[in-house]
């Protein structure tokens, strides 16, 4: 079985530790006893699913000899308004620069990484539904 940590700092303020041995720092709004000194877990959660569709994407293109020069991926959400404030949508945005960047393998790219490879993808899309959009930047 694994194990992650949380250690509290002050008020608000968290740390956790996982398998890695990393630390991560966690905070809050002022306005409900932080510091803002960190990012929020909801924040984390966004990073996390950032994060591992980013290191499934890349690594594929990578496979499939796509020249890949740069890139980013911008994430958009929405909240419910009530407690408690879970996602309600996510728009992941990726984009893409390079030369000669076909559109076909940079979606197949982001289907696979969305259907088969992201586990935080597939966790949160039992809840909340994900939307994927892809800007090419294609530089030829």
């Amino acid at each position: 079985m694994s194990q992650v940590t949380v250690k509290r700092l002050d008020g608000t303020a968290f740390v956790g530790r996982g398998e890695s041995n990393h630390w991560v720092a966690m905070d809050t709004k002022k306005a409900v006893g932080g510091m803002e000194a960190a990012s929020s877990p909801m924040e984390l959660v966004l990073l996390a699913l950032g994060g591992c569709t980013s290191m499934d994407v890349i690594p594929i293109l990578e496979k499939m000899k796509v020249p890949v020069e740069n890139y980013e991926l911008g994430i958009d959400y929405e909240r419910s308004a009530e407690h408690p404030k879970v996602f309600t949508k996510i728009w992941l945005n990726f984009r893409f620069w390079g030369k000669d960047l076909p559109l076909d393998r940079l979606k197949r790219a982001v289907a696979l990484s969305e259907e088969k490879y992201c586990s935080v993808s597939a966790m949160l899309k039992k809840s909340v539904e994900i939307e994927a959009r892809i800007e090419n930047n294609n530089t030829a």
